[in-house]
């Protein structure tokens, strides 16, 4: 089980809300995935209001709804949309999302730490997303993150884990959970992600924009499943040399037998 904050998820893959032809495809595919978490925009859903197309999507099956301050342009613009989401829903879950540069969308630093460590001080349980830089991720566990969340690549771009070696450092040095965040495009890079000992993954744009989006949706849990196997089996580790997998002594006998 994944614990975070004292709560316990079976699911290892977070889904995001955006991009989806409908609200209907969206439900389905989340779904297909078997996620318990689900991460929402606070500009495109109204928390408070059962009747919204999201949340009426949604209401069918238990969820924790993880809402984010995506659009926010510094620590006052994301603490203010903090408190309303808290006040809309009655919950302290909190993905944090400071991005100032609306062409790269790329997290700042320096605005995330200071508005990790004032909602922390207010209650909040936060999951702040976050370069992949691994004396940040230390820097906000100290300030009492719930979570850290270093991107993958750029966000909505696909390209897979690009920094795994600041990934892995962040793992190895990680006192709270780590989900790999953002530019995860396809199963194969949820599965590298939880192979190299994240977490979990959240993935949105892949999904939601693939020809199937419930069949995606499916692939995704299977890969995040495999990974975390593998993860837990203990990977065989890389080599620049050839190593022989089949005994390098003795020789086939003409009946096919090994003779010493």
């Amino acid at each position: 089980m994944l614990c975070i904050s004292g709560t316990e998820f079976r699911s290892r893959l977070f889904l995001g809300t955006g991009k989806f032809s409908s609200s209907t495809v969206m439900a389905e595919a989340i779904e297909a995935s078997d996620c318990q978490m689900i991460t929402v925009a606070l500009r495109r859903v109204d928390l408070e209001n059962p009747d919204d197309d999201i949340m009426t999507a949604l209401g069918q099956r238990e969820y924790t709804f993880l809402p984010n301050t995506s659009g926010a342009r510094n620590a006052d613009e994301a603490i203010r949309l903090a408190h309303i989401a808290r006040a809309a829903s009655g919950s302290s879950w909190l993905k944090l999302e400071v991005t100032p540069d609306p062409r790269t969308l790329l997290p700042d630093p320096v605005e995330t730490l200071l508005a990790t460590e004032r909602l922390v001080k207010e209650d909040f349980i936060v999951l702040p997303y976050m370069n992949a830089d691994p004396i940040l991720a230390l820097k906000l566990q100290d300030v009492g993150a719930a979570a850290v969340m270093p991107l993958g690549s750029p966000i909505g771009t696909n390209q897979g884990v690009l920094n795994d070696s600041q990934i892995e450092i962040i793992i190895e040095q990680a006192r709270v959970p780590v989900v790999v965040d953002a530019g995860i495009g396809a199963p194969s890079h949820a599965a590298y992600a939880m192979e190299m000992g994240a977490d979990a993954v959240l993935v949105n744009t892949a999904i939601s924009v693939a020809g199937d989006p419930v069949a995606m949706a499916a692939a995704f849990a299977q890969a995040v499943k495999a990974g975390r196997t593998a993860y837990l089996a203990g990977m065989g580790q890389k080599s620049k040399q050839a190593c022989a997998s089949s005994p390098e002594t003795g020789k086939l006998s003409s009946d096919l037998g090994f003779l010493a």
